[in-house]
């Protein structure tokens, strides 16, 4: 890593543009498998953004249950959404 001055440091961006053999590897494997099965990488693109699409909704599920929490008032099982909301989140998460 270069070693630069603090003035130089703070209007600049080090950019790192090192390339892994891990990263690498997965990179040449997917075109590999692109060209000798295509629909088997189609299926396994598909995964990747069903997975994504799923820690995304967790997430939001996560942050909403954490809004109902702090806005609940009284008993919590008195609270219809929060506990509709932990529902949904459940089934969410075992999928």
């Amino acid at each position: 890593n270069p070693h630069y001055t603090p003035e130089v440091s703070t209007k600049t961006t080090v950019i790192n543009f090192a390339v892994k053999e891990q990263g690498l590897e997965a990179q040449l494997l997917g075109i590999v498998v692109n060209q000798e099965q295509p629909s088997l990488e189609k299926q396994k693109s598909d995964l990747t953004v069903k997975v994504a699409t799923g820690k995304r909704k967790l997430i939001d599920l996560e942050n909403n249950i954490l809004r109902l929490l702090a806005e609940s008032k009284g008993s919590l099982l008195d609270d219809i959404e929060l506990v509709d909301t932990l529902q949904v989140s459940k089934v969410t998460a075992e999928d």
